[in-house]
C-alpha cells in the first residue's frame, strides 16, 4: 500500500512541486533577508515571508495530489484520461524549473554571504567603533568636568556691530585675545578657539553649547567700532542654568583696548570664584596700528587660500613696519610660509627658510615666546629631519605653555614620528577631548589609530572629521586609506573619489585602482599624480610604488622625497603602506640617513609635559 501512494505520488509530479516549491521559498527568503533590511524594514517582514511560505507548502502539494497540469489546462486528476496524460513532460519540466530555482538560490546565498555579509560586518565594526570612541569622548569629557568642576569657559566669537559691519577682525581678534589670556590661568579650562568659534553665526542657545563643549561657563559680547572709539559689551553667563553672572560696557578710545582685556579677564576670575596660585595675566601692549594690522593678518591668513596667504604676508609686514619688535606678528609670517611651502604655494626650502627666519627673530625678540619655539619644533621636525631638536623645542614650548592645545598636538606629532604611536595616542586623545569641535583633532588622532592597526576607530573618527568639516583636506582620501588597509578595497575607492583636494584624490585613486587589479586605471593615475605633484608629493608617489610592490621605483621616489625635503617623511618609520621595503637591503641604510633608524629613534629623550598626562606618555600606556 505504501509503495503504491509513493508511486502515485511520483506519478503525480507531487514530490518534484515539493521540491521546487521548497527551492522557490528558499531563494524567497534569502532576496528577503538581503533586501528588506537595506530598506530599513529589518528582519520582521522577512519572518513573515517564512512563516507564509511554511503555511503555504502543505496547500501546495494538495493542489499538485488533486489536479494536473494539461493542455487544456488545469483539470481535476480524476477526470484526466491516464493514457493521454502528459505528466512524465510536466515532471521533466518541474525538474529543471527545480534546477534554475536551486541555482539562483544558491547564486543569491553566495551573493549575501561573500559580497553583503563582509559590508554588513564592516558596517557593524564602524558603528561599534564609533561607539566606543563616543563613549571614550564622555569618558574623557566627565574626568575633565570632575577635575575643574564648575571652573571651566568657553569664550565666544564676539558679534561685529560697527556701522559698515566691516570690524569682523577686530571682534574675532579680541574675543580669540581674551581667549588666550584666560587660557593663561592654569586653575581655568577653557575651551580652544576651533571649538567656541565654531558657533559664530548659529542660532543655538547657549545651555545647548554648554553642553557640547562641557564648559559651565560662556563668555560672549559684542565690538562697536566708529572712528577712533570703540564700545566693548561683554557677559559672563553660567550656561547651564543660564544664569547672568556678570556684564559690562567699555565705551572708550582704541588706546584702551588692552586695559579692557586686562579688565575683563579680571572680572571672569572674580565671578568664577578662582584661587589663583599667580596674578591675573596681563595682555602685552604692543602700537595700537600695529595690532589693527595684527588681527586682519590673522583674520585674513586664516582663510587658507593662495591670495589670503599673500595678502596676510603683506599685512604682517605693515604691522613689522610699524612695531618691528612685534613677536607674535614675527610668527604669525613664520605660520603663512609654512602653510604656503605645505600646499605648493612656495618652494618648499623657500618657505621654511622664511618660516625658520621669522620664527628665529620672534624668539630673539621674547625669548620666552613659547609658539616660536613650537614653530621651530615644527621646522626642525617636518623639514630639517632633525627630531632631537625638535624635541627640545617642543619641551620649551610645553614648559612655557604646558596647556595650549596647538602646541600639545605638535608634540603628539613628534611622538608619532619618534614611533611612540601609544604615546601619540594617548596626547592626541587629551586635545580632542578639550578641543571636541575641531575637526583638526579628530583627523589627526585618526591618522594615529591608523599607524597602529585600529582602522576601525580610525574611520570612525575621521567620519567625526568630515562631520564637523565636510570639505576637509585629506579626510576622504585617508578614510579610503583605512578602507583599503582593512581589505575593503571597493569602498577605498568610493571614499577616494570624494576627496576633494587633486593630489590626495590621485594618490587614493593609484592605491585603489591597484587593489582592485584595475592596473591600467592605476598606472594612468600615478602618471597624472607624477606629472602634476613631482616635487611635493614625492614621498607619497614612493608609497603608491610601494604598496604596488615596485620595490626599486619606491626607492627612487623615497631618494627624490629626501632631495625635495619633502614633510611626508616626518612619518616613514611608521607607515603601514612602506611594509613591502622593510625586508629590502636598502630600507635600513636610508631611515639611518635621515635618521629614523629604530636605535637612532629610541636615542631620543622626549618628555611631554602636559599636565596629567607626563606619566603617562612617558611610560607609553
Amino acid at each position: 500500500m505504501n509503495r503504491n501512494i509513493l508511486a502515485e505520488l511520483q506519478r503525480r509530479n507531487v514530490l518534484r512541486v515539493g521540491a521546487a516549491y521548497i527551492f522557490a521559498a528558499w531563494l524567497l527568503i534569502q532576496v528577503a533577508e538581503t533586501i528588506f533590511p537595506l530598506f530599513g524594514f529589518g528582519y520582521a517582514p522577512a519572518r513573515i515571508v517564512v512563516v507564509v511560505l511554511a503555511i503555504g507548502f502543505l496547500p501546495s502539494m494538495i493542489f499538485a495530489w488533486a489536479f494536473e497540469l494539461t493542455p487544456q489546462g488545469l483539470k481535476k486528476e480524476s477526470q484526466v484520461d491516464r493514457t493521454r496524460s502528459i505528466a512524465p513532460d510536466t515532471g521533466k519540466k518541474l525538474d529543471r524549473m527545480a534546477l534554475v530555482i536551486l541555482a539562483l538560490a544558491l547564486a543569491c546565498f553566495a551573493f549575501d554571504k561573500f559580497v553583503l555579509d563582509p559590508q554588513r560586518e564592516l558596517a557593524l565594526e564602524l558603528r561599534k567603533a564609533e561607539e566606543v570612541e563616543q563613549a571614550r569622548q564622555a569618558g574623557r569629557t566627565e574626568a575633565l568636568v570632575e577635575s575643574y568642576g564648575d571652573k571651566s569657559i568657553a569664550v565666544l566669537a564676539f558679534q561685529d556691530m560697527s556701522p559698515d559691519n566691516d570690524q569682523e577682525y577686530l571682534s574675532d581678534g579680541i574675543a580669540e585675545e581674551l581667549l588666550n589670556l584666560l587660557a593663561k590661568i592654569p586653575e581655568l579650562r577653557v575651551i580652544s578657539r576651533s571649538s567656541a568659534f565654531s558657533y559664530k553665526g548659529k542660532d543655538i542657545k547657549l545651555a545647548q553649547m554648554a553642553e557640547e563643549l562641557n564648559v559651565a561657563n560662556i563668555l560672549e559680547g559684542s565690538v562697536r567700532k566708529a572712528g577712533d572709539r570703540v564700545r566693548i559689551t561683554a557677559q559672563l553667563i553660567e550656561a547651564r542654568s543660564d544664569t547672568h553672572l556678570w556684564s559690562d560696557t567699555y565705551d572708550r578710545t582704541l588706546d584702551d583696548i588692552f586695559a579692557i582685556q586686562d579688565d575683563i579677564a579680571a572680572k571672569v576670575v572674580e565671578q568664577l570664584k578662582l584661587t589663583l596660585l599667580g596674578e591675573v595675566p596681563h595682555a602685552d601692549e604692543v602700537d595700537l596700528e600695529a595690532y589693527s594690522l595684527f588681527l586682519q593678518a590673522r583674520h585674513v591668513g586664516r582663510l587658507n587660500n593662495a591670495e589670503s596667504y599673500d595678502e596676510s604676508i603683506a599685512l604682517y609686514r605693515r604691522a613689522l613696519e610699524v612695531e618691528p619688535e612685534y613677536a607674535a606678528a614675527w610668527f604669525g609670517l613664520a605660520v603663512i610660509y609654512i602653510n604656503q611651502a605645505n600646499k605648493d604655494l612656495r618652494p618648499v626650502k623657500d618657505g621654511f627658510s622664511l618660516a625658520r627666519e621669522a620664527a628665529e627673530k620672534a624668539l630673539e625678540i621674547d625669548p620666552e615666546y613659547a609658539l616660536a619655539h613650537s614653530g621651530l619644533g615644527w621646522i626642525a621636525m617636518s623639514h630639517d629631519r632633525n627630531l632631537a631638536a625638535a624635541a627640545r623645542h617642543f619641551e620649551r614650548a610645553l614648559a612655557l605653555e604646558p596647556d595650549n592645545l596647538s602646541m600639545i598636538g605638535n608634540a603628539a606629532v613628534l611622538l608619532q614620528s619618534l614611533a611612540r604611536q601609544e604615546q601619540a595616542i594617548a596626547l592626541m586623545e587629551y586635545v580632542a577631548a578639550r578641543d571636541p569641535l575641531n575637526p583638526t583633532s579628530h583627523y589627526n588622532l585618526a591618522i594615529n589609530y591608523g599607524y597602529v592597526g585600529r582602522q576601525d576607530e580610525a574611520i570612525a573618527a575621521y567620519r567625526t572629521a568630515l562631520r564637523l568639516s565636510p570639505e576637509m583636506v585629506g579626510a576622504h582620501h585617508f578614510v579610503g586609506m583605512a578602507l583599503l588597509l582593512h581589505g575593503q578595497a571597493g569602498a577605498a575607492l568610493e571614499a577616494m573619489q570624494q576627496e576633494p583636494f587633486e593630489a590626495y584624490r590621485l594618490i587614493g585613486l593609484a592605491l585603489a585602482h591597484h587593489a582592485l587589479a584595475q592596473h591600467e586605471a592605476s598606472d594612468r593615475v600615478l602618471a597624472e599624480l607624477i606629472e602634476k605633484h613631482e616635487t611635493g608629493w614625492a614621498y607619497n608617489i614612493a608609497y603608491v610604488f610601494a604598496y604596488r610592490n615596485e620595490t626599486d621605483q619606491a626607492f627612487e621616489w623615497l631618494n627624490k622625497a629626501v632631495e625635495y625635503a619633502d614633510p611626508g617623511l616626518t612619518d616613514i618609520s611608521v607607515e603601514p603602506l612602506f611594509a613591502s621595503l622593510h625586508n629590502d637591503p636598502r630600507w635600513l641604510p636610508l631611515l639611518q640617513s635621515m635618521g629614523k633608524a629604530p636605535e637612532q629613534l629610541a636615542a631620543i629623550e622626549f618628555s611631554a609635559n602636559v599636565p596629567g598626562l607626563a606619566e603617562r606618555t612617558e611610560s607609553g600606556e
